[in-house]
Order: structure tokens, then C-alpha cells, then sequence
């Protein structure tokens, strides 16, 4: 019988019923920070240590290159249609020489693009393993892995990382978890959130647990590459020599550019025990979304072959600087002690609750610390650790010296007897010029050496167009300066700001 809807169907009708997998499909850091009753200090700046995107601040932006690359992309006509749903020819030839090293060649044909590493992840996991089945990951861990493997209907089990080991795998602990259910490991190197780097050594004992066990690895390793001096990044598919693996990877951190949605799998298969299973899965799971950008795709190959390496050492240089800073700030400090990264761009802290008043723990910590000083980190219970908390080594320098430097911030929050315990540490070595402010000091440079050369057409062409390039990055920051202020103009909550 056909239900009136003359009063409104608000009385007819039943509540819509969501899927199992919108139901199941939980963000960590939303569950908890969410809840929490927080507000930031009204008489005081926010300063956030907590957002995984580097670009928040506009210290960090992508390379000229990159921004050339894109510019020129956009004006192809080739560059507007639907491309392959696993990515163009050139695109993957492009990931594929990048990804190779002296001794190991990745072909085109083993690399599938995505939207973003995150798609990546999410393309593997809905391969390898059915509702039911588990998947072995970190902890602490990237809090999206939890999300992606829920959603699925795959069971989570965590394999312990050891803080005072620098968050080296506990194999032991590992190799318990496994059953005839599960269906792969997940490494992540460098990791977030702890910033650790494996060895050789350490990798090829996580290998062996694998092969012993005919399991495969879902290696993200979005963060290839960068790490601090003194250590080295080991692809996992090159150390491999019977353990297939699935990498992870993208243009997200190393060339600033999370918003621009490219990331990609590297198969590495070296027995064929793939070839008609998982790497056709993941094509056919890739036309769900029809593919990555088309504009990104085709300005691939370009920002990957030509953005030099002083780009990527500078940017590691910031973040190595904060790292140090903050180590060194925080070392002697009672009631913390921070873990000094080997790489990628985060740090966690341990808390000892017991040497605070009134704070039980991380979430604690964590609601304190953006109530009383407006400077907000990450609980480290998101990532499925208790009482530790991940603070993000890209901010500017000015903004870690004052998150750092305020009287009493973060040792006198909730205490009784203790007064300031934050060190004044300027160690001169670690200020470094941005990105910025290189463009700002060097653009009048190429400005009056144009005007003085105007006669020669070869020198005046190469001027021109390094001008273009800058006054490009000008426009972009301007824009993004203003983009930013809005963001934290209008922010009604912290909640905005993670």
C-alpha cells in the first residue's frame, strides 16, 4: 500500500540503512579527537605540531620543476581524457626508472598508478585478503591501515614495534600472530609515526619469518629515501629473493605534494607467484576509479627526472633540523622523553604520567597541551600506543622554537611543584633558509641580471624563463599564504586543524 507523504515523509519513512562497509570505515584520529572536549587557548596562536601534510605552513612547497611540469601539463591536449585505469606508458616508465636502482631494474609493466599512496594501500589490502582473513601491521602504526583493512571486513593483528630498539620489529612477536588466515605483512620503512629506518639486516630478518611462512609484504614506503645521515633506505623488493612484495609509493611527501593525488604499486615477483593472481587483481581492482590525474600523469615523468637533489636535501635538511631541536630540547626534560628519528618526517615521545599531576595519560596530555598553550600533537593511542605522542618535523623553525620555548608548556601542565623545565637551545647550525625565502633572495638577482644581458638572446631566453618560474612560485605562495590564514581565521575547533 502506497504511504501518504502529505504531512512530509519524515513520519513514513524509515531510517536509510548505511552499508556494513560505511558502518565499519573508522578514522582513529576522528574517533578520538573528536570526542574530546577541546578548544585552544583564545589568547594564543595556534601552533600545530599534528598535520601530516608539509605544505600546512608554506615552508615546504613542491619544486619549480614540479610546478613547471604541471603549468606545461595542463595546456597538452593529451592531457584531459580518461588514461589507462593503471596509469599511462610514459607515467609508469617514468615511476619505473625512478624506482631502479644500479643493481635492480624495475620494467613499466610491473607498476600500477594510483590516487595517492593511501589508494595504493587500500588496492593491495582488497586484493591479498578476503572478509575474515587477517593482515599483520605495526604498532604503532599509520592509523589509515586500521581504516582501509575495517572497511574490508579484514581482521587487524599488530606485531609490536620496540621504542628503545628505534622502533625495530619485534620478530618474535611477529611471527606469533600467523595463521592460516593471514594473508600478508605490512612494513612500513620509513615509518610513520615513529620515523624509523631498518636496516639491511633487520629487513632480511622480517624476510625470513615471510618465507618461512609463504606470506607476502605490502611495503609502504612512501617515504623511500628519506632519511637522515648515517643511515640508508633499502627498497624491500631489492633485498627480496623469494618473498613477492607489493610497494607502495607516490609524489605525496618527498615532493610536497599530497593534494596532487599520484602514487603508485611496484610489484616485485621474482617467482612468478603473482603473475596470474594478484597483479591482474590489482589492474582490474585500479578501473573501479578509472585511474590517477591525467594533468599529474603526464607531468610525471618531468618532476621525477628533473627536480635536483639540493631541492631534496633541502627539504631534508628542515626536517632534520627539527628533529634535532627537538631532541635535544626535550632530552634532559622531566616527565618526556623523546625518540630521536633516523628519517621520514615525525618523532614520538614518550610521556611518564607519573611525574605529572592530573594527566593519566596521552589523550590527557594531548587535551592540556592545546587548552592551555594552543599547540596540538597527536595522542599516540591513534596510532595504537598509550602514552606516547607524535609531534611533525615540518613546521618552520619560528614555529618550533615558540612551540618550544613558551614558559612552562609542556612539563608544567599539571604540575604541582616543577616551574619552566623547557631548555633555551639555539644551536645556529640548525637554522636553515627555506624554500621561501631562497626564492625571495633570489629573484631579484635573475631580475637585474636580465635587464643587464638584454642583447643576448640565449642568456636573455634562460633569464626569462627562470623568472617565470619564480614569479610562478610567488603566485602560489601568495595565494596559499592567504588560503591559510583563512583555515585558521575560520577554524571553530581544533578538530579543524588534525
Amino acid at each position: 500500500m502506497k504511504k501518504s507523504m502529505a504531512n512530509g515523509i519524515e513520519n513514513d519513512w524509515s531510517p536509510i540503512a548505511a552499508s556494513r562497509s560505511a558502518r565499519n570505515t573508522i578514522n582513529p584520529i576522528r574517533r578520538i579527537v573528536d570526542r574530546m572536549k577541546i578548544s585552544p587557548n583564545p589568547a594564543k596562536e595556534m601552533i600545530s605540531l599534528s598535520i601530516g601534510d608539509p605544505t600546512h605552513y608554506g615552508n615546504m612547497l613542491p619544486p619549480v620543476e614540479a610546478l613547471e611540469a604541471i603549468l606545461q601539463a595542463v595546456q597538452l591536449p593529451t592531457s584531459h581524457g580518461y588514461p589507462p585505469s593503471f596509469g599511462t606508458l610514459d607515467a609508469r616508465k617514468a615511476v619505473a626508472q625512478f624506482w631502479s636502482r644500479s643493481n635492480y631494474q624495475v620494467k613499466p609493466e610491473n607498476v600500477i598508478l594510483t590516487s595517492g599512496c593511501s589508494h595504493a594501500l587500500e588496492l593491495c589490502f582488497d586484493c591479498m585478503a578476503d572478509p575474515g582473513d587477517n593482515i599483520l601491521l605495526p604498532r604503532p602504526g599509520f592509523s589509515l591501515y586500521v581504516t582501509l583493512c575495517q572497511s574490508l571486513g579484514i581482521e587487524t593483528r599488530f606485531y609490536d614495534l620496540i621504542p628503545d630498539e628505534n622502533w625495530q620489529v619485534n620478530i618474535d612477536h611477529l611471527e606469533s600472530l600467523i595463521d592460516d588466515r593471514t594473508r600478508a605483512v605490512l612494513i612500513n620503512n620509513p615509518s610513520n609515526p615513529c620515523g624509523a629506518v631498518y636496516t639491511a639486516a633487520h629487513l632480511r630478518k622480517i624476510l625470513l619469518v615471510c618465507e618461512r611462512n609463504h606470506l607476502p609484504i605490502i611495503a609502504d614506503e612512501i617515504y623511500a629515501d628519506m632519511v637522515f645521515p648515517n643511515n640508508e633506505f633499502h627498497f624491500l623488493g631489492i633485498l627480496s629473493e623469494n618473498v613477492p612484495i607489493v610497494s607502495c609509493g607516490g609524489i605525496a611527501k618527498r615532493f610536497i605534494c599530497p593534494g596532487w593525488r599520484l602514487g603508485w604499486i611496484v610489484v616485485h615477483d621474482r617467482h612468478n607467484l603473482f603473475k596470474d593472481t594478484i597483479q591482474p587483481g590489482l589492474i582490474d581492482l585500479s578501473s573501479r576509479i578509472l585511474g590517477p590525474s591525467s594533468v599529474t600523469q603526464a607531468a610525471l615523468s618531468h618532476i621525477l627526472s628533473e627536480t635536483p637533489e639540493s631541492y631534496f636535501d633541502d627539504i631534508l635538511h628542515q626536517i632534520q633540523s627539527n628533529a634535532d631541536y627537538f631532541y635535544h630540547s626535550l632530552l634532559n626534560t622531566p616527565g618526556l622523553q623523546p625518540i630521536m628519528p633516523q628519517g621520514a618526517m615525525y618523532m614520538l615521545i614518550r610521556i611518564n604520567t607519573k611525574d605529572f599531576k592530573d594527566i593519566e595519560n596521552d589523550k590527557d596530555f594531548f587535551t592540556k597541551l592545546i587548552c592551555e598553550e594552543s599547540i596540538s600533537c597527536l595522542p599516540a593511542s591513534v596510532f595504537g600506543i598509550d602514552n606516547f605522542f607524535r609531534i611533525v618535523l615540518t613546521t618552520p623553525m619560528d614555529k618550533t622554537e615558540e612551540a618550544y620555548q613558551i614558559k612552562n608548556t609542556v612539563t608544567n601542565i599539571g604540575s604541582s611543584t616543577r616551574t619552566t623545565v623547557i631548555h633555551q637551545f639555539h644551536p645556529e647550525i640548525l637554522f636553515c633558509s627555506s624554500i621561501r625565502e631562497q626564492h625571495k633572495q633570489e629573484t631579484p638577482f635573475y631580475e637585474q641580471t636580465h635587464a643587464r644581458l638584454p642583447t643576448n638572446t640565449k642568456v636573455k631566453s634562460m633569464h626569462e624563463n627562470e623568472k617565470r618560474k619564480r614569479t610562478s612560485v610567488h603566485t602560489f605562495m601568495n595565494s596559499y599564504d592567504k588560503d591559510q590564514q583563512n583555515l585558521i581565521k575560520h577554524s571553530k575547533s581544533a578538530a579543524d586543524l588534525f
